[in-house]
């Protein structure tokens, strides 16, 4: 069993995707500091605050005797669009990635492709003949 299990672990696929998914990751982690870093103050300006804490409050909260609000029932759609704006960055750069993939693909299948002169069988077949000659 112990031996299934490492010519499993080891196959080709299973290895990248492994290493696929810690890429993806990371990648995930930069886009969202890149969402949440620039872009978000960027869109924030707009709206003169901060991108991620826009809200729509439904319900204020009662504020303690520190001042802080606490209670707030309220849609977070800053943070929703937010998230959704990483998530159209990363499958378009996935899209671009797995594009990029397949051209190579294909162009590694033409390159590999059988020449198309005369077989081995019509050679041979020459080659017999030229020496009955």
């Amino acid at each position: 069993m112990l031996k299934e299990f490492k010519e499993f672990a080891m196959k080709g696929n299973l290895v990248d995707i492994a290493v696929a998914f810690v890429m993806g990751a990371a990648f995930n982690k930069v886009v969202a500091s890149f969402t949440g870093g620039i872009i978000s103050p960027l869109v924030g300006l707009i709206f003169n605050s901060d991108f991620k804490d826009l809200k729509y409050v439904i319900t204020e909260g009662t504020a303690d005797e520190t001042g802080k609000v606490a209670g707030d029932v309220a849609i977070l759609y800053g943070d929703f669009m937010t998230n959704v704006i990483d998530f159209i960055i990363v499958a378009f750069v996935m899209f671009m990635v797995i594009k990029g993939i397949n051209k190579m693909k294909k162009k590694e299948e033409e390159a590999h492709a059988a020449p198309t002169g005369p077989s081995d069988n019509d050679l041979l077949s020459e080659i017999r003949d030229l020496l009955k000659k």
